[in-house]
């Protein structure tokens, strides 16, 4: 076979997975900037070892195999990250200096739903483990705990298959997700009562956001946040708790009518918006939609995340 037969024959056998790869990065990791490096380096891996792939197992099981242990080997060398709830107790002035992000910290990253949306037929269970809440409370996990319990829990991949992609034994698999699960359930908040980003309510509450943003009409903002409501400034170890103090950052933040444009899209499986300030590329807004209104509003500064 000729040099461009195998390069075809790889793209052929290999591109299909590229974007349910960077979905399983992305848990693996919370960022997706080291998701995309990873996904990168797991494909180099794979060329490399292409002509010694015997078909043991799927194409699909042997790509998640290296790219899992390419995050494994990745998380041995960086920071735990996490939400600014994870590690501060909320602010009471937002006028306040933000304080300095502790050591050894590094933050969650938003991802747009755009870079790993490939199949509606998937797309739900997709955006049911990407939220924001579970993509944190992941984060809590040692990293062959995380490993197992996504590889097991959400991707369905049977025991024996898990164990040979981590080298390890069937019982081990099974022990490290009781105490996987164990653990997530102290981290993990309930999303029970949170709508997915096709409902007409999730949409109206996203469209009252976005309009109390691009109008300066606080009254918008304040219609859509529950009493309980948080804002997150991600970047930052500084959130807010309540609607009072969440109302008076907003208050101090919309400007003037134009000043903020938003496009609604949808990131971690939740409605948001990609934010411009003053024409300029700002971030990302990720909102937690419920029956009673926004529960949590997660602002992220990644500029380089707005493409629109």
């Amino acid at each position: 076979m000729t040099i461009q037969g195998v390069v075809m024959g790889f793209d052929e056998q290999t591109e299909p997975f590229r974007k349910e790869l960077l979905a399983h990065c992305y848990r693996m990791l919370a960022s997706v900037h080291e998701a995309e490096d990873a996904v990168q380096e797991t494909y180099l891996r794979a060329w490399r070892s292409w002509d010694g792939f015997e078909g043991r197992s799927s194409v699909r099981v042997w790509l998640y195999r290296i790219a899992t242990n390419v995050c494994l080997t990745a998380l041995d060398q960086r920071n735990r990250r996490a939400l600014p709830s994870g590690i501060a107790a909320p602010s009471t002035d937002v006028a306040a200096d933000p304080p300095p992000t502790p050591d050894g910290i590094g933050w969650v990253e938003p991802l747009p739903e755009s870079l790993v949306a490939s199949d509606p037929a998937s797309i739900v269970t997709l955006r049911e483990s990407l939220r924001l809440a579970l993509i944190a409370a992941l984060q809590y996990l040692p990293p062959k705990q995380r490993a197992v319990l996504i590889l097991r829990e959400v991707l369905a991949f049977p025991a024996a298959e898990v164990a040979t992609m981590l080298d390890t034994s069937v019982a081990a698999v099974k022990s490290t997700l009781q105490r996987a699960r164990a653990r997530l359930d102290e981290t993990a908040p309930s999303q029970t009562d949170v709508l997915e980003p096709t409902d007409p309510r999730s949409r109206a509450l996203l469209d009252d956001y976005i309009a109390g943003f691009e109008n300066a009409d606080t009254a918008a903002l304040e219609r859509a946040l529950r009493m309980d409501a948080a804002i997150e400034l991600v970047g930052t170890p500084t959130w807010f708790n309540g609607r009072e103090l969440c109302m008076r950052l907003l208050e101090s933040a919309v400007g003037e009518p134009g000043d903020w444009r938003m496009v609604p899209i949808v990131a971690n499986g939740q409605p948001a918006a990609a934010v411009h300030f003053k024409g300029e590329p700002y971030g990302i807004a990720v909102l937690t939609p419920t029956t009673s209104g926004l529960t949590h509003i997660h602002v992220f500064s990644t500029p380089d995340l707005v493409t629109a």
